[in-house]
Order: C-alpha cells, then sequence, then structure tokens
C-alpha cells in the first residue's frame, strides 16, 4: 500500500492524496493549487498519474483547493466515482460549475482588455466542464463504510469545519488510514466540533494554524468595533470572504450584532454573492451537522441584503456612504470582491477585513503585509484603505485545538504526515507532536511516495 503526495505540501491549497492499494488507485481530495505563480502554475501541469486509470475520488469538503480540480480530472479521463457527504455534493453542485464561469470570465476579460501573456487566454476549464463533473458524484452518509474500489473501504465523519466536511477514513490490506481534512473549531458557534478518532495506523493531518493561537478575544466584539468605527469615518467596510463556511458565519455575525444593536441601522449589509446566497439555504437542509436552529438559520439569510445582478454589484461602487460588502473570495484572488477592492481600496477612510487565513502569493496576504498596491485586471490599484484582520473568525483549528484533537487517539499512529500548512506552520506542529504526544511524524515534499508497510 501506497501514499503519493500530489499537493498540499508547504502550501494550504491543491490537496490530492494518491493512495494505491494492489492495483487499485484512488485520490483523497483533488483540489486547485492557489496563490504563487509557481503553484497555480501546477495546475495546468500533466497531472501526475492518468486520470484514466485512477478509479475513484474520496473528497473532505467541498472548498476549491480540495475539489476544485475535478472538472479538469473528468475532462482528462477520470470516470470513477466521486464519494462525498451529501451535503458536500450539494456545495459542490454550487461551486464547481460557479469556478468554470469565473475561469471562463476572467479569460474573457483579459483577452478583452489585452493584459493576457497568452493569446488567447483559455480557461482552465469552463462551466460546462464542472457540470459534467457533476455526473460522476456518489453521495454518502456519514458513520457508514463503503467501498471505494476492489480491496479498499472507507468512512466519513464530521470535521465541522464547513458544511458537509468530513475525516476520511480509508480501510485497506488490514491497515487503517485516516485524512483529517481540514479540522473545525472545537467551540465555533455555527459548525460542530470534529469527531474524535480513536485510531489509526496511518495519519494524514492538516497544519493551516500549526504555529498559531486564535486570539482569546470575541471575534463579534471586534467586528462589531471595525464596523462602526468605519461608518464613523464614512467609510466602507469590504469584508472578502469564502463563499462557503466563511460567508454564512459571518451572516449569523450580523444577525447578532444587529439584534445586540451594535451595528448602526443606518449601515446595510449586503452579501454579493449568489453562490454564498445559495450556500446559506443549504443548512437548513442539513440541521444536524450544525449548531443552528431552523428559526436561527432563517435569521442567517435574512441578515444582508443578496446582490444578485452584475448590474447590482457594479452600483454598489458608486455608492459613498457607509455600509458593509461582503464579497468573494476570501483571499481575494477573484471573484466580484476584485471590483469592489479596485472601487473602494484607494480611499483611507474605508477598511479591507480579512476574516480567516490567507495563503502566501494571494492579494490577502499581500494586503496585510502592507503593500502600497495590488495588481488587479493588470493594473495596480493604490491601498490606502485600512487593512485588518480577525483571525480568530478562521474556520481552522489552531495549533493547540490540532493538538487536543489529536490527543482523542487512543494509541499512536505508527507514522503521521502533516500536511495542507506553509513550512513554518507544518514544522511547528511537528515539533508539538514529538515533544508532546512523542507521536513518531513527518513533513512529506511535493510528489513524495511512502509505503505503508
Amino acid at each position: 500500500m501506497k501514499l503519493k503526495f500530489l499537493g498540499a505540501t508547504g502550501t494550504v491549497t491543491g490537496s490530492k492524496y494518491l493512495v494505491t492499494s494492489g492495483t487499485s488507485q484512488i485520490l483523497v481530495d483533488c483540489g486547485l493549487f492557489q496563490g504563487y505563480k509557481q503553484l497555480r502554475l501546477r495546475n495546468r501541469s500533466i497531472f501526475p498519474v492518468p486520470p484514466s486509470e485512477i478509479e475513484a475520488v474520496v473528497l473532505t469538503h467541498a472548498h476549491l483547493d480540495h475539489s476544485g480540480y475535478l472538472p479538469l480530472l473528468v475532462k482528462d479521463g477520470f470516470r470513477g466515482k466521486i464519494y462525498c457527504s451529501a451535503a458536500t455534493f450539494d456545495l459542490c453542485k454550487i461551486l464547481l460549475p460557479d469556478s468554470g464561469h469565473l475561469l471562463e470570465e476572467e479569460a474573457n476579460y483579459a483577452n478583452r482588455h489585452g493584459y493576457a501573456k497568452h493569446s488567447p487566454a483559455l480557461p482552465l476549464y469552463s462551466e460546462a466542464d464542472a457540470v459534467r463533473a457533476l455526473k460522476f458524484f456518489a453521495p454518502v452518509e456519514f458513520g457508514s463504510r463503503f467501498r471505494v474500489s476492489d480491496g479498499i473501504e472507507a468512512e466519513l465523519s464530521l470535521a465541522g469545519h464547513i458544511l458537509g466536511a468530513a475525516i476520511v477514513t480509508l480501510r485497506a490490506e488490514g491497515k487503517t488510514v485516516v485524512f483529517s481534512g481540514d479540522l473545525g473549531r472545537m467551540n465555533d458557534p455555527v459548525m460542530v466540533a470534529p469527531a474524535a478518532i480513536a485510531a489509526a495506523d496511518y495519519l494524514v493531518v492538516e497544519s493551516t494554524y500549526g504555529d498559531k493561537h486564535h486570539d482569546p478575544a470575541d471575534p463579534l466584539i471586534l467586528l462589531g468595533q471595525t464596523i462602526r468605527e468605519t461608518a464613523a469615518r464614512g467609510g466602507v467596510t469590504i469584508i472578502p470572504s469564502f463563499a462557503v463556511g466563511r460567508a454564512q458565519a459571518l451572516l449569523y455575525d450580523m444577525y447578532r450584532l444587529k439584534e445586540r444593536g451594535e451595528i448602526p441601522q443606518f449601515v446595510p449589509v449586503y452579501l454579493n454573492s449568489p453562490m454564498a446566497a445559495d450556500a446559506t439555504a443549504l443548512y437548513q437542509k442539513h440541521l444536524r451537522q450544525h449548531r443552528l436552529t431552523h428559526e436561527q438559520c432563517n435569521a442567517m439569510r435574512h441578515a444582508a441584503t443578496i446582490v444578485n445582478s452584475v448590474e447590482e454589484s457594479i452600483a454598489l461602487n458608486e455608492r459613498t456612504v457607509p455600509m458593509v460588502i461582503v464579497a468573494a473570495s476570501g483571499m481575494a484572488t477573484g471573484g466580484r470582491v476584485l471590483h469592489h477592492l479596485k472601487a473602494f481600496a484607494p480611499d483611507p477612510r474605508n477598511t479591507i477585513l480579512f476574516a480567516g487565513f490567507q495563503a502566501g502569493g494571494t492579494r490577502g496576504a499581500a494586503m496585510l503585509d502592507g503593500v502600497d498596491a495590488i495588481k488587479i485586471h493588470g493594473q495596480y490599484v493604490p491601498v490606502r484603505a485600512q487593512v485588518k484582520q480577525i483571525a480568530n473568525l478562521s474556520a481552522h483549528a489552531d495549533a493547540d485545538e490540532i493538538v487536543s484533537w489529536l490527543g482523542q487517539f487512543k494509541q499512536r499512529p505508527k507514522r503521521t504526515f502533516i500536511t495542507h500548512g506553509e513550512p513554518p506552520a507544518a514544522d511547528a506542529l511537528r515539533l508539538r507532536m514529538q515533544n508532546e504526544l512523542d507521536w513518531p511524524c513527518e513533513v512529506p515534499g511535493y510528489l513524495d511516495e511512502v509505503e505503508l508497510a
């Protein structure tokens, strides 16, 4: 039995793990690389394994860094099943076509405005490619074992990161391999805590916040304070947000702030992401996977004005009154938030507020590092607005929470592989696991292959 790391090594994106048992080859996750250009170029490289030879894919969750390569995998010959939770399938029906649509829009925009380095600029895949990939999905229940391929069984457990997120357990050749996926918070106000796993022969664990501790301060207080201070300056608060998970948590926060009277009544809140609005509706469908009641889900859905059309989105950029705009994407790598940044980043009255992790090489990371300008659509946009981050709004477990989750294992794994973290975070978690848990662990590199003997 072999495990090969096709992504999420030295970075928090591109999650892909190839598991080989006998003649069977399956993938756990199939995500896009994001951030630095040298990482994004891997999305266009020849896949390390012919897609037609992969029998199945098991997804941990729907975020594009875990699922966004699927349309290209299918386009290039994959014909197996894609196993995931029902909620993950519901979210992928929203996320993947939208991803293809945005890739087409970006290529068309580059061609119209002549800033593409290749002529013509071509999308990585199209909306039609994404819709075609959805035909291969096979949703399964949490807690039920299912056959993935000859000799390989799998089981999903709640990970608590976003709706539908799973910890994946594979069983083959008498061995158990656990993939943590992205672990959620122990005491998140919306999502449930990650399920405890009793044992594994081998473990692949994420380390996004492996070197960080979430601020114990109440993020709701910090969010309300930022919005009030920006409004007092006559400014606009722009919140780049992942359409799935973070957007819904922010909407719930907006609802609670309004209930407490901590957002001025004259400050409207806009959700400029039809995809996020669609994802929010799914919380009522999958009530058992989070902490909210039906009534709270309904209140969350109505906490902001939904911006649907492009014309409505453009109109927001022409407004000069205080308001809050939540728009995708969370690391400012694409989507409608880029147009808002072009409009509002040059004005010092405004605030750009990041509500989660910013991967290296993204515009979000650059702005938090204090750059004077960011490049959007081939042009440099001055950044004079205040740039802030409320890191403890993140849906990722921090270092202490990861170690706490690991501490629930009844026996330590034979080997643990630390992935999905930038080098300082992964190595910090490695040291903690060795020193505090006395676990044998290692940080694999890109395309490393190990034998699970």
